[in-house]
């Protein structure tokens, strides 16, 4: 993986130019083609009207996305478009990012709104989860190179405060992103269940406590359910538990957060096709986001009680496989009708959540998993599909997507929908009915949630990139990190 870009914030002044004369020079344009004032004023020597003539012969029109590269005085410029008013900071990082080449020194002149001068931080964000790389199987690389280090200097208003909301919040969100990236993007043979339960291990020098449950642990308490989807592999099943605990008040309610973490899933016996099976090393996505999550939350102090439980397995057709036909005893005492080994996910699930209410009596819980395709089918690929009992929450948890961009969309929970889940020789099924497979795998994980407040986010979607939309993140998006730690900002500054 390439070196994280180094970040500083320095106030708009000629100096900072005059500092770094090697340096490429960033500026955002929006649609009228006028930069900030004070973007303008550090540039009173350029020739604008020059500029512009330029920028519209090139069809450069400063929309979104829109960039334009120019020598000004010897030094590269950049120009990128703001498009509209409402761009968010982190979107304007990542096409500074796109834009900015193979330099080892960019300028970055962040003209944000007066009172948004942290924007500069979120900017940096995007900018630095940009140059998120995944390469480190690759012996040969073609081509241009990012540097081995990269200096991102950001002009902003009110540097100061602009680092310390860098340093105090977005660079440990960022590395609870990158982390989630990483452990996605890791082949299958070598982020086995156990060697994720080491990763996870491993966190606790950053402040977490970390519990990691084996297959005799498991099967003492009752896992049933998530044993029988790692039964026909060789690799041992583990759950692990990671414990932030930050409140004022050391006994307040955790936030819980539950990950579904098939790290490998073939299918079982009821087998996919060959087609797309080499990303089902991803179906782990959903406990990497808990995992990045609860490291963002530690190395920020956040002041919260929270708890990430993810299972993590692999789903092979091995002779002492799980059998479509049979029935298991769920650790709720539930039974369940395995007609499909595929729909191993909701079984996974449905033993953490029931371990997590028991056990930890948290506030709410949210989970995560790449759980059906078919809400890709309903919603396309960049949102997840949420699915809630708790109208509060769904709100709330909207709120926080509209804040980060990484979007939800609310779909029903129905009777009809449940009643699909019904078998006539165990409690329920593992089997969707032909139609609205994502709303009748919810109601089933459902059953498996007491009266408490609850969010399931169908993830199959925004969680992996298509290769021609992957932006250098190499597949996997980490997705739902930034999400889930907004979500916990809002909480920390109070409000229903």
């Amino acid at each position: 993986m390439s070196a994280r870009p180094t970040f500083s914030f320095v106030p708009f002044s000629p100096s900072a130019l005059l500092e770094k004369p090697e340096a490429t020079l960033i500026v955002f344009l929006d649609e009228s083609l006028s930069a900030g004032t004070r973007t303008t004023e550090l540039l009173a020597d350029l020739d604008w009207s020059r500029l512009r003539r330029a920028a519209a012969e090139d069809g450069f029109c400063g929309k979104e996305g829109e960039t334009m590269s120019v020598l000004s005085g010897g030094r590269r410029l950049v120009l990128v478009g703001a498009g509209s008013k409402k761009t968010k900071p982190f979107d304007l990082g990542q096409q500074a990012a796109e834009a900015a080449g193979y330099g080892e020194t960019v300028l970055i002149a962040a003209d944000l709104p007066a009172g948004r001068e942290t924007g500069a931080a979120e900017l940096a964000l995007g900018f630095r989860l940009a140059e998120y790389r995944f390469d480190i199987y690759r012996t040969r690389k073609s081509g241009p190179q990012h540097p081995e280090r990269r200096d991102v200097i950001v002009l902003t208003a009110d540097a100061a405060k602009a680092d310390a909301a860098y340093a105090g919040l977005e660079a440990p969100v960022a590395e609870g992103v990158e982390l989630a990236r990483t452990l996605i993007n890791e082949p299958a043979n070598v982020l086995t269940p156990a060697e994720f339960a080491r990763r996870v291990s491993a966190l606790a020098a950053s402040g977490l406590a970390i519990e990691i449950l084996r297959e005799s642990d498991l099967a003492r308490l009752g896992f049933r359910a998530l044993l029988g989807v790692g039964q026909g592999s060789a690799e041992e099943s583990h759950v692990a538990i990671l414990r932030w605990n930050g409140a004022e008040d050391a006994a307040s309610p955790p936030l819980a957060f539950v990950g579904k973490g098939v790290c490998f899933d073939s299918g079982g016996l009821s087998i996919k096709s060959a087609e797309g099976m080499a990303d089902m090393k991803g179906d782990m996505a959903g406990a990497a986001c808990v995992t990045g999550l609860l490291l963002a939350l530690a190395r920020r102090r956040a002041a919260v009680n929270a708890i990430g439980v993810i299972g993590l397995v692999e789903n092979m057709p091995g002779g002492r496989a799980q059998r479509p036909g049979d029935i298991v005893h769920s650790l709720s005492g539930q039974t369940i009708e395995v007609v499909d080994t595929d729909y191993e996910g909701r079984l996974v699930l449905a033993d953490l959540l029931w371990h997590a209410q028991a056990s930890f009596s948290p506030r709410f819980m949210i989970d995560l998993a790449t759980l059906t395709h078919d809400i890709v089918t309903a919603i396309g690929l960049n949102r997840a599909g949420l699915f809630s009992n708790d109208d509060a929450l769904a709100a709330r948890l909207e709120a926080a997507a509209s804040a980060t961009g990484e979007l939800v969309w609310r779909m029903p929970m129905e009777p009809d929908f449940d009643d699909a889940m019904d078998s006539e020789i165990a409690d329920m099924r593992n089997m969707d009915s032909p139609y609205g497979g994502a709303c009748t795998a919810a109601n089933f994980i459902q059953r498996f949630v007491n009266d408490l407040p609850w969010i399931h986010l169908d993830i199959s979607g925004p969680a992996h990139e298509l290769p021609e939309r992957s932006n250098g993140t190499a597949w996997a998006t980490g997705w739902g990190v930034r999400l889930l730690d907004r979500l916990v900002r809002d909480i920390e500054a109070g409000g229903p």
